[in-house]
C-alpha cells in the first residue's frame, strides 16, 4: 500500500545505544578534522558541488551537527541553509525553485537543515495529503535528486534518529537547562505526540528515496559525540570516494579511430570496426552507463537552452 511502512523497520539500526567517551572523542576529532579539511581543499579544485542533507526527528541534534561541521570545515566554502515554511514568493514558484536557488557552486559544499523532504512528510503526518499523494511527491524528489546527480553534484543524505523515549528525554533535558530552554517549542511537544504516526511515514519515505545514486544513511542521535564523529566520517568517506573517481573525459567529434582495420577489399563501414568479442564487467557497465547518461542529460539541456 502506498505510504505504508511494511517490511523491515529501518530505524532499528539506530536504536542500539551507541556512545563515545570524552577521551575517545578528543583523540579522534583532530585527525578527522584534518582529513575533512584536506578533502575540502581538494574539492575546491574539483568540478562538482557537494550537497549534505541533515534531516531527522526533532531533538536529534540537526542544528548542533551543522554547527559542528561549520567548526570543523572551512566555512568560507560552506553554505548553510535552514528551510522552513515557504515564503509567499516561494509558494508562487515551482516547488523546487527555492532549492535550486540555494544550490552551491562547483567546488563548494552546502549543508541543509530541513529540505525538500520536510514539507511532504509534515503534510502526510497532519493528514493534509493521502498516501498516494505522498508517493507522488517522493517520486518527484527522486527525479529532482537524479537531476542533481546527473549534473555532477554529490548528494549526501543523513537522517538523525531518536526513539520516542529518547526524544522525550532529550526535550526534557533541553527544557531543564535555562540556556537551551528556548529551543523547545510547542511544536516540538506536538511532534512528540505524533511520533507513532510520524515514524512509519518517515520509514516509508526513506525506503522509497534511498536509491543507488543517493542513499540515506541513518545515524543514532542520542549521543552527541557519537553523532558528530559518525556524520563527519560519512561526509569524509563519501567525498574522498568521489574525489578518487576519475573524471569522465568527453570524446570530441573527429577523434574516432577504428579499433581494427577493415579486411582488405571490404567497404569501409562502422560495422567493420566493431569488436564483438569484447565484454564489460557488470559493475563497470553500471558505473559508465550512469556517467554517460549524466553527460547526455547535460548535453541535451545545453542544446535546449
Amino acid at each position: 500500500m502506498p505510504g505504508a511502512s511494511g517490511g523491515l523497520c529501518v530505524f532499528e539500526v539506530a536504536e542500539l545505544g551507541h556512545r563515545v567517551s570524552k577521551e575517545e572523542y578528543k583523540q579522534r576529532v583532530p585527525d578527522l578534522r584534518t582529513q575533512l579539511l584536506e578533502v575540502q581543499f581538494q574539492l575546491r579544485q574539483a568540478d562538482f558541488p557537494v550537497i549534505v542533507l541533515i534531516s531527522g526527528v526533532d531533538g536529534a541534534g540537526k542544528g548542533e551537527t551543522v554547527n559542528l561541521l561549520n567548526e570543523w570545515l572551512d566555512p568560507r566554502y560552506v553554505r548553510t541553509d535552514a528551510f522552513d515554511k515557504p515564503t509567499e514568493e516561494e509558494r508562487q514558484r515551482p516547488p523546487f525553485w527555492r532549492y535550486w536557488r540555494a544550490l552551491p557552486a562547483k567546488g563548494h559544499m552546502a549543508l541543509y537543515v530541513g529540505s525538500w523532504y520536510s514539507g511532504p512528510l509534515a503534510k502526510r503526518v497532519y493528514g493534509k495529503t493521502s498516501a498516494a499523494e505522498l508517493d507522488e511527491e517522493l517520486s518527484r524528489i527522486n527525479t529532482f535528486e537524479r537531476e542533481l546527480v546527473d549534473d555532477g553534484a554529490l548528494v549526501i543524505k543523513i537522517w538523525l534518529h531518536l526513539s520516542k523515549k529518547q526524544q522525550a528525554k532529550r526535550l526534557r533535558k533541553l527544557e531543564k537547562n535555562p540556556e537551551t530552554r528556548w529551543r523547545v517549542t510547542k511544536r516540538d511537544h506536538q511532534h512528540l505526540k505524533l511520533y507513532d504516526k510520524f515514524r512509519p511515514i518517515a520509514e516509508h519515505a526513506l525506503r522509497v528515496t534511498s536509491t543507488g545514486e543517493v542513499p540515506w544513511v541513518i545515524v543514532e542521535g542520542s549521543d552527541a559525540r557519537y553523532r558528530g564523529l559518525t556524520v563527519g566520517q560519512i561526509i569524509l568517506e563519501q567525498l574522498a570516494r568521489r574525489l578518487a573517481r576519475p573524471p569522465v573525459e568527453p570524446v570530441e567529434a573527429g577523434e574516432f579511430r577504428p579499433i581494427t582495420p577493415p579486411v582488405s577489399g571490404e567497404p569501409v563501414t562502422l560495422l567493420n570496426t566493431l569488436r564483438l568479442d569484447l565484454t564489460v564487467e557488470p559493475d563497470a557497465y553500471k558505473r559508465e552507463l550512469e556517467e554517460e547518461q549524466g553527460r547526455l542529460n547535460r548535453l541535451t539541456r545545453k542544446a535546449l537552452q
